[in-house]
C-alpha cells in the first residue's frame, strides 16, 4: 500500500462537515497522521461540535471556518483564500428520522449545498495551473442508503446497484451523488465518490441508534426499538471509515465510486442486546439486566429492511479492509461513552431533548 506521505498526497485539504461525527474523525486522523493543513468548514448546526475535534482543534495545521455550504459567496472566498489541493465533502443533514419530520432542510443542504460546492470547486479548479489541475480531487462522501433496501437473501450492494432511495434523507443524498457524477462527465471535474454503511464510534451525536441506546440505558430509560428490531444494517467503525476515505483520496481513480463497509451485518435488536451485555458487565443495574429496558415501538414510515455492502472494489483495487471487528469496536464505543460523560452532557441540549419527544413520543409501544 502507498503511504499517506506519497508525492500525490495533498498539502491542503478542505473538509466540509469537519465538526460532525464522521468529519471530526477524519480531521483528527488527518492532523495526527499526515502533514496536511486542514481547512475545516462547518456550519455548526445541532450535530456539529468543535469539541469532537479533540487535540486537532487547536493544532496549527487546523484552520476552522464556520460557514454554510448553502452560502455560495462564502465558498468562493474559502477557495480563493485557502487554495486547497483537494476537497472532502461530508457536510450533510444525515438523520432519516429528522428527514421524515422536516425534509426541506435535507434538500437545501444535501442537494443545493452540494451544487454550490461543486460550482465553487469547478471555477477554482479550471483556473489552476495544469499541474495543480491534474492533482486536484473532489471527494464526495455518501451513504449506502441511496441503493434502497434488500431482502434477507439478496446479494449485497455493489457500486453498480441501481439507486432506489426510500426516505427524504436518502433521496437527497442520491441527488447529490448524481450531481457529482454529472460535474465529472460534463465538466471533467476529477471527482471520487464513496458510499458507506452505518457508522458508529466515539463522538457520535446521541440521536443515532448506538449512542441513544447506551445513554438511555445508563439513565434507566426505555430502549425504543422500531418494529420487531429485525432491520439489518452493516456496521462500520468510524475510524476505519476515515482510513478508507484517506485511501480513496490518495489512490482512487477519478470518476469512480467505492463502497465502504464494515463486514458486520447485525439486526437492530442484536445490536441493542450486545450493548446491554457490555453495560451489564461495565455498569450493572441494581434492579436487573439492561435488556429489561427494551421496548418495541411503532416502526417509522418506509423503514428499509436490510443494507449490506460488497466492498470488493476498494479491497482489491486499493488494498483496504476494516481493522475493527464489530465486537471490539462496540466494546470500545461503550467504554468511550462511559468515560466521556461531560462531552455527552454538553451535547444533550434542550433542542435535542425536544427532538427526542417529537420523534419517539407519539409512537407508543408496538402492539
Amino acid at each position: 500500500m502507498v503511504s499517506f506521505t506519497s508525492i500525490n498526497w495533498p498539502n491542503r485539504i478542505l473538509v466540509t462537515g469537519g465538526a460532525g461525527f464522521i468529519g471530526s474523525a477524519l480531521v483528527r486522523q488527518l492532523i495526527a497522521e499526515t502533514d496536511s493543513t486542514v481547512i475545516n468548514v462547518d456550519a455548526l448546526t445541532y450535530a456539529g461540535n468543535p469539541e469532537s475535534l479533540a487535540e486537532a482543534r487547536h493544532h496549527p495545521r487546523h484552520v476552522f471556518e464556520q460557514e454554510d455550504i448553502r452560502n455560495r459567496p462564502a465558498l468562493d472566498r474559502l477557495f480563493r483564500e485557502h487554495r486547497p489541493d483537494a476537497v472532502m465533502h461530508l457536510a450533510a443533514e444525515s438523520h432519516v428520522d429528522r428527514s421524515i419530520e422536516g425534509p426541506a432542510a435535507f434538500i437545501e443542504t444535501n442537494v443545493t449545498g452540494t451544487q454550490n460546492l461543486l460550482e465553487a470547486a469547478r471555477e477554482y479548479w479550471q483556473a489552476l495551473e495544469p499541474a495543480a489541475r491534474e492533482r486536484f480531487r473532489f471527494h464526495h462522501i455518501s451513504t449506502d442508503e441511496v441503493y434502497g433496501d434488500l431482502g434477507p437473501n439478496d446479494p449485497a450492494f455493489t457500486e453498480e446497484t441501481p439507486y432506489a432511495p426510500s426516505s427524504p434523507y436518502s433521496a437527497s443524498k442520491a441527488g447529490s451523488d448524481h450531481l457529482v457524477r454529472a460535474w465529472h462527465h460534463t465538466y471533467g471535474l476529477p471527482v471520487l465518490l464513496t458510499n458507506c454503511s452505518n457508522n458508529y464510534g466515539p463522538y457520535q451525536f446521541p440521536e443515532k441508534l448506538i449512542p441513544l441506546m447506551i445513554l438511555n440505558a445508563l439513565e434507566g430509560k426505555p430502549l425504543p426499538v422500531y418494529g420487531q428490531g429485525d432491520n439489518v444494517r452493516d456496521w462500520l467503525h468510524v475510524e476505519d471509515h476515515a482510513q478508507a476515505l484517506r485511501r480513496v483520496l490518495e489512490a482512487g481513480r477519478p470518476g469512480r465510486t467505492y463502497n465502504i463497509g464494515g463486514r458486520a451485518e447485525r439486526t437492530n435488536l442484536e445490536v441493542v442486546h450486545a450493548i446491554c451485555a457490555h453495560l451489564d458487565e461495565l455498569r450493572p443495574r441494581p434492579s436487573g439486566r439492561h435488556e429489561a429496558l427494551i421496548q418495541f415501538v411503532t416502526d417509522r414510515p418506509g423503514h428499509d429492511r436490510r443494507y449490506a455492502i460488497d466492498d470488493s472494489r476498494i479491497s482489491q483495487e486499493l488494498d483496504w479492509q476494516p481493522q475493527e471487528s464489530f465486537e471490539s469496536g462496540l466494546r470500545r464505543t461503550v467504554e468511550w461513552y462511559l468515560e466521556n460523560t461531560e462531552w455527552v452532557q454538553r451535547v444533550q441540549s434542550g433542542a435535542y431533548r425536544e427532538w427526542l419527544e417529537t420523534n419517539y413520543g407519539h409512537r407508543g409501544v408496538a402492539e
